[in-house]
């Protein structure tokens, strides 16, 4: 498994809030605890979330707060994604505006928050490019919020492209990669889809209704 597919995968297990062991983490996944111990680090740095020790556990907190302005989770989103792609940009005036601006939000929130020597790790990104797949948002969103199926082309973490058709329920943001909760016509299950591996999101004309076992509330991640 490449590292970037394991990080994916320990944002998976941590996404129901529970408190994880390295250990347990370390052999669902076929690694050693060192290898754990490190990828939690590299989470960290990258603005993902993350909470917890080693030889305690580790979580994803459900609330950060900006003294004195309290963000939502969409709100620190937009602020986030919005200094990833400024902070890629070519335009070296404005990287280093990006850079700055990251600085002084990391120099207000809590240090349990974020590392403030780490200033939002934009060189140790271990995703894909930030603003790849955001031409999807709109159309991902409009879906969810309509009820309105989906036909994916998707490229799997094995590099295989494959055509799905979804039920698309909720989108999180998770440190720079966002991801897609899904309920799969093709698999008969619940799918996580990274959105920057989407290639194309195309509307369909039939709606979904909440069907028992098939909506968000049914979810268990990872299970």
């Amino acid at each position: 498994m490449r590292r970037t597919d394991r990080l994916f995968e320990i944002i998976q297990i941590l996404r129901d809030g529970k408190l994880h062991r390295a250990q347990d983490i370390a052999a669902r996944l076929e690694v050693s605890v060192r290898t754990i111990y490190r990828d939690m680090d590299t989470l960290v740095a990258s603005g993902v979330p993350v909470e917890g020790e080693r030889g305690v556990g580790y979580m994803v907190r459900e609330a950060i707060t900006l003294p004195p302005v309290t963000l939502t989770v969409e709100e620190l989103e937009a602020l986030h994604l919005g200094m990833a792609i400024v902070g890629e940009a070519a335009d070296p005036d404005l990287k280093r505006a990006a850079q700055s601006l990251a600085s002084k939000v990391d120099a207000v929130l809590p240090t349990e928050t974020i590392n403030e020597a780490e200033q939002w790790k934009f060189a140790v990104y271990p995703f894909a490019n930030a603003t790849r797949g955001f031409a999807h948002m709109s159309v991902l969103r409009a879906a969810i919020k309509a009820r309105q199926k989906l036909r994916l082309n998707y490229c799997r973490l094995d590099g295989a492209l494959t055509e799905r058709v979804i039920r698309p329920l909720h989108m999180e943001y998770w440190g720079r990669v966002w991801t897609l909760t899904a309920w799969c016509e093709l698999r008969e299950g619940f799918r996580v889809f990274r959105v920057d591996l989407i290639e194309t999101a195309a509307p369909l004309p039939e709606l979904f209704v909440d069907e028992p076992g098939k909506r968000l509330q049914d979810y268990t991640p990872y299970h």
